[in-house]
């Protein structure tokens, strides 16, 4: 065990690693949101039908979810450096390539590749916040960097349609790619190494598969990971739905759409920062419960205003903001008592926990929103059924864990 890790490991003040962290973690999703703008620019360049476009989605979300199962793994062997490091690289040469695409096989075939590389930073750098910090400064710093990491999807979209039309769709992949080549340049010199070597994991294969046996049959594991990773998609549901939701049923521009990301980011942030101020003086289970509140009367109003009305971008953003802004309150504190279940494989279990959560989030994007995007009823019912699970799982853990 490392005695005061944080003074030892990282001199610099807490926001400035959060800023960092928040970085790698960022990257992942920022990858998906710059570019669907693009998608209808895309489908025209290669001549690629709307299946094919959403194909370059799914791929990237598949291989993001199975390569999340190893990136952990690999960092409690090698430590969090290397892994960030490779990560951040390969991502940069997969964006290159995407960049470069003169056909949609090729340009899934690179998004594929981007996804298995992306996961790197967003699973190691949960498991660095708790080698670096005790429970009650972990919830600050996680909060921290789900405030920063928050205006990542605000951004994303609103870059990608501003590029779009001077620039060509190729430029939004040339961003990406100098996004992670300066990211990577930036760890390799301010990251520090906070695994030490004492408490490197073997990487034997029969090790491994012994320690992934442990977590996947520990029901209070796969329950909070449930808890804490299947409501995100009541919201993501919204952000893969934009075209047509956005443009289809609320008759919004393109150009308006930030006017949803803006908002619901706005809600992510603001329970990130309230998650942060309540660390240590709330306990986490009222917390956790506080947050299920939220998010949970945010998606009956939703399904309720969805069944009576008539879709319009007056009312029908807010509820989804509010929503956003319940699960920022609740997920710094579950995501904490996930890696609390194997303290000794914290980037194992951060792995495991991505992996199920980006599989929700592929089986999201590649069957659920295309069957309910055209349908703000269908939009609504399936939130709801996603926040629906993640409760009922918390219900079901919340009196196996600390209060």
């Amino acid at each position: 065990m490392m005695t005061s890790p944080s003074a030892s490991h990282w001199r610099g003040p807490r926001w400035a690693l959060s800023l960092l962290l928040a970085g790698l973690g960022m990257l992942g999703p920022f990858a998906i949101d710059t570019y669907l703008p693009a998608f209808t620019a895309i489908g025209t360049s290669l001549a690629a039908t709307p299946v094919q476009m959403q194909q370059t989605l799914s791929s990237y979300l598949l291989a993001f979810a199975v390569m999340n199962l190893f990136h952990g793994a690999l960092s409690d062997s090698f430590g969090r450096r290397p892994v960030v490091l490779v990560g951040l690289s390969a991502f940069a040469l997969a964006s290159v390539g995407c960049a470069l695409a003169e056909s949609i096989g090729a340009l899934v075939f690179w998004r594929a590749v981007q996804g298995l590389a992306a996961g790197a930073g967003m699973v190691v750098s949960r498991a660095i916040i708790r080698d670096l910090h005790a429970p009650a400064e972990a919830q600050r710093v996680m909060s921290q960097v789900t405030i920063f990491f928050g205006v990542a999807p605000a951004i994303a979209p609103v870059l990608g349609g501003l590029m779009l039309g001077p620039l060509g769709w190729r430029s939004i992949f040339w961003l990406l790619a100098g996004i992670a080549a300066t990211l990577a340049l930036a760890n390799a010199r301010l990251l520090p190494e906070t695994l030490a070597a004492s408490a490197r994991q073997s990487f034997h294969p029969g090790h491994l598969l012994r320690g992934y046996a442990q977590l996947v049959r520990n029901p209070r594991f796969l329950a909070l990971v449930v808890a804490s990773g299947v409501p995100f998609n009541g919201m993501f549901l919204y952000v893969l739905s934009a075209p047509a939701w956005l443009g289809g049923l609320l008759r919004l521009e393109p150009t308006q759409f930030f006017w949803f990301f803006i908002t619901s980011v706005a809600g992510i942030m603001a329970g990130a920062w309230l998650s942060g101020r309540l660390a240590g003086r709330m306990p986490p289970r009222r917390q956790v419960r506080w947050g299920f509140l939220v998010v949970g009367a945010a998606s009956v109003v939703n399904l309720l205003l969805n069944a009576v009305l008539e879709p319009h971008a007056a009312w029908a953003i807010v509820p989804v903001a509010v929503y956003s802004f319940g699960w920022s309150l609740l997920t710094p504190v579950v995501t904490l008592l996930v890696l609390e279940q194997a303290p000794e494989r914290r980037g194992m279990a951060s792995s495991v926990h991505s992996s199920i959560g980006s599989g929700a989030n592929a089986l999201v994007a590649g069957v659920l929103a295309p069957l309910v995007m055209h349908s703000a009823l269908a939009l609504a019912l399936a939130s709801f059924a996603l926040m629906a699970a993640g409760l009922l799982a918390w219900s079901w853990v919340k009196r196996q864990v600390t209060a």
